[in-house]
């Protein structure tokens, strides 16, 4: 009895960090336990110019109220800019400058000093030492989870911003731009948009009024990105990608081969 006595008194706290093992529907999003609320956001409407709001909608506070880490928002902005970036400078080494053949005069006589070629390095015109060469390429790869964290913190500061804005479809009346424009205009949704659904398939009206208008994007969820999310204003959700950018993030947090993945980078694996 005094050992089950102990065994309560003194037994190690149990924190639930795991997903919690429920049946795998279409709404479904993996359920981590938090002390904190989760945030609350208007579903707009997308058919007329004037917003109404249809509903509320609960937000997961580890996706869209994490804390804003500035400086994991800035390393995901330049590996964005450098990972696809191919340095083509190039200065020719003194091998690669034409002439320069025969030896300007001869070694001893002149009272000159000794030189062998007039595209030395130390000659005007010559070669170049340690120049650029190319092509020169800046890949590298950033940590699979300081980019996880790039895009929660991206989302919690548009949210906190108020520059994300969810509503519940992209279907709009007419195909034609101006309806657009003045949706946009009348919601004050900024001067650029970004509107991210779950499918790549867009709808055509919406597909076609876009097309003529240069500061309003369409991005398939898959291809959210830090980069895009701060180059654009407003960031506008369907309710479809919001559940679906939630599922995702949050089994992030708690895959099982998150040892593998926190491994550094190799080019062949």
């Amino acid at each position: 009895m005094l050992r089950s006595l102990k065994s309560v008194l003194f037994r190690r706290p149990h924190y639930c960090t795991s997903v919690q093992n429920v049946p795998t529907t279409a709404d479904t999003v993996p359920v981590i336990r938090t002390l904190r609320k989760p945030r609350e956001i208007w579903v707009e409407n997308f058919d007329t110019a004037e917003s109404k709001k249809l509903e509320i909608m609960e937000l997961h506070p580890e996706v869209f109220a994490a804390m804003p880490r500035i400086d994991v928002i800035q390393q995901n902005v330049e590996w964005q800019r450098k990972y696809r970036y191919v340095s083509f400078a190039h200065a020719k080494q003194r091998f690669e400058v034409r002439g320069g053949g025969r030896k300007p005069w001869p070694q001893k006589g002149m009272g000159r000093a000794r030189h062998g070629s007039i595209r030395s390095p130390l000659w005007k015109g010559g070669g170049v030492i340690h120049g650029p060469r190319s092509p020169t390429t800046h890949f590298y790869m950033l940590p699979y989870f300081t980019r996880v964290m790039g895009l929660t913190s991206t989302l919690s500061v548009k949210l906190a911003q108020d520059d994300l804005f969810v509503v519940n479809n992209l279907d709009i009346p007419a195909d034609d731009p101006k309806f657009l424009q003045e949706l946009i205009d009348t919601r004050n949704w900024g001067p650029s948009v970004l509107i991210v659904d779950e499918s790549d398939i867009f709808p055509y009206n919406i597909t076609a009024a876009t097309e003529q208008i240069p500061h309003v994007t369409m991005m398939p969820l898959y291809g959210l990105n830090v980069y895009s999310m701060l180059k654009y204003h407003t960031l506008i959700l369907t309710q479809d990608a919001v559940r679906k950018l939630e599922e995702r993030i949050l089994y992030q947090f708690t895959r099982p081969d998150y040892k593998k993945l926190s491994q550094k980078f190799k080019v062949n694996q």
